[in-house]
């Protein structure tokens, strides 16, 4: 019964991303195109939104509403990411951001309730990961808005920014094998008890590395920055997430090595981290 209850708020988060995502078919409606930078445009954007929230309210109730309106708020942000990348506007790598982002957030739930849908809840979305994280975005975007006024130029290195995208393609798609893989062994809080059916799981992408979601996670989080072409928060970003996974990962590895002793110490001895620097946790001889 949980299981099945758990499935349905992956289908009803897969339709509410799509609902949002048709934000896309406004510029096709007539007449509304050229007003959509306007008042007018504006105006029909707000009325949009709150027609959206008014079917999820006449559809969904407590829990589902919330994984409901969460979804349809990242959809709705990637189709206007969408659009902005495909026009002509100086934000236009904002735009590519803002998919990645809001991608990002939202296929962290969608694969969680396909792979460990026991643990899946309204934080797989992770979109109230901790204070700093906010922090971190709201700098990210800050500095690109001041750099776009002061220095323009600077925000259309396009060959800059579509590196910054590869890196957020490949970090992305490296994540999201790597809890593919994992399946219900992978979970966002570091466990400390052992559940019954937890393996180690050294095939896949687990075999090029011991963390190859956090290898992802680092990779896809400097992409961004990079694809902003925001020179401050590229080292931010760089240094802070080096420490958090450092830390994180031997955390992680002290109660691995609990679980499942000298089976985790050979992979630890054969498969890198996968992070620059980082060696995990440090076993005395």
């Amino acid at each position: 019964m949980a299981a099945a209850r758990l499935l349905l708020e992956g289908r009803v988060s897969l339709l509410s991303f799509m609902l949002g995502l048709s934000v896309l078919l406004l510029p096709l409606v007539p007449g509304l195109e050229p007003l959509l930078g306007g008042t007018t445009g504006r105006l029909a954007l707000a009325i949009y939104i709150a027609g959206l929230n008014g079917l999820l309210l006449l559809l969904y109730r407590a829990l589902l509403y919330q994984v409901a309106v969460r979804a349809c708020f990242l959809g709705f942000a990637f189709g206007c990411g969408l659009l902005i990348s495909f026009s002509q506007s100086h934000w236009k790598h904002f735009g590519w951001y803002i998919c990645s982002l809001s991608f990002f957030h939202y296929s962290e739930y969608l694969i969680t309730a396909i792979t460990n849908p026991k643990s899946l809840s309204l934080d797989s979305f992770l979109l109230n990961h901790s204070l700093e994280y906010t922090l971190a975005a709201i700098s990210s975007w800050l500095e690109f808005t001041i750099e776009n006024f002061v220095y323009p130029e600077m925000k259309r290195i396009t060959w800059l920014a579509a590196i910054g995208l590869v890196m957020v393609l490949i970090g992305e798609s490296l994540r999201k094998a790597a809890m593919l893989t994992a399946g219900s062994n992978f979970n966002h809080i570091v466990q400390n008890e052992k559940s019954n059916t937890h393996i180690l799981v050294t095939s896949g992408v687990y075999s090029w590395f011991r963390h190859p979601s956090y290898v992802g996670w680092f990779y896809w989080s400097i992409g961004t920055q990079v694809l902003l072409c925001n020179p401050i928060c590229i080292v931010g970003y760089a240094a802070a997430s080096w420490r958090f996974f450092r830390e994180r990962i031997e955390e992680e590895e002290f109660t691995l090595i609990h679980f499942f002793g000298e089976q985790y110490l050979d992979y630890k001895r054969r498969v890198p981290t996968g992070l620059p620097f980082i060696k995990g946790f440090k076993v005395e001889p």
